[in-house]
């Protein structure tokens, strides 16, 4: 007996819109597509936003973008001011990316302020704030940090890999971000989630989120599982 129902599934995944080289009518078809499977977000580039968010309306599919991404290293006050670009173009969610060498460095006061300009200016406007750590690049002391700073500036995900790094979301990344971030900061996991199996496996470690690219596989699968018929995009004739 399954142990989850689509809405579930569905509502975990942020949809993926981030490779630089896609085209506008594939950005089109991404955001068609994330609708019609009912997911969480979609998380688009930035000069697509406001298109993403009239297309998302009416519409229980949030939309969402990046900041900092995907290096981390650009100055705070352009990080702030991204995140004000965005939330103005409608998005109600930003996954920013910290700043990668100071937290290397051992910077922790900067990386601490850096979080903690985004976060305010993402509070302004009634939205929420996934930081992502690029867990690739980090020790686990490092990522534990994280997590405390995380957990005392109180933002709303730790996320593990922006995707574009060397490695992405592994269990014992999850496990361990769950384990040393207080209740009331989720997990998402992010880089290389391909199947149910994978997000079931995220799931059960604690990741309320996903990102991924390859959300209608994922979603047919547990469809299928669920012995729910296929998803029929709008506007498709009957058959």
């Amino acid at each position: 007996m399954q142990q989850y129902t689509y809405a579930e599934i569905a509502k975990m995944i942020d949809h993926s819109l981030l490779q630089p080289v896609l085209t506008q009518q594939e950005l089109e078809e991404g955001i068609r597509l994330a609708r019609d499977y009912e997911v969480a977000t979609v998380c688009i580039l930035p000069y697509y936003l406001r298109r993403c968010a009239e297309l998302l309306a009416g519409s229980s599919v949030l939309p969402t973008t990046t900041v900092g991404f995907p290096h981390g290293a650009h100055a705070t006050a352009i990080k702030a001011a991204e995140a004000r670009q965005a939330l103005a173009d409608g998005a109600r969610e930003l996954d920013m990316v910290v700043n990668i060498s100071a937290v290397r460095s051992g910077d922790w006061n900067y990386v601490e302020r850096d979080i903690a300009a985004v976060l305010e200016v993402t509070r302004q406007a009634g939205a929420k704030l996934k930081v992502i750590f690029e867990n690739c690049y980090l020790d686990d002391a490092q990522k534990i940090r994280l997590c405390e700073i995380c957990g005392r500036l109180s933002v709303d995900w730790v996320k593990t890999s922006t995707g574009y790094g060397t490695g992405g979301a592994t269990p014992e990344d999850v496990a361990l971000m769950r384990r040393h971030s207080p209740p009331h900061v989720q997990v998402k996991a992010a880089g290389g989630i391909r199947d149910l199996d994978s997000l079931l496996r995220m799931r059960e470690l604690g990741a309320t989120r996903i990102g991924a690219t390859r959300t209608k596989d994922i979603l047919d699968e547990c469809r299928r599982r669920l012995g729910l018929p296929p998803i029929r995009p709008e506007g498709a004739p009957h058959s």
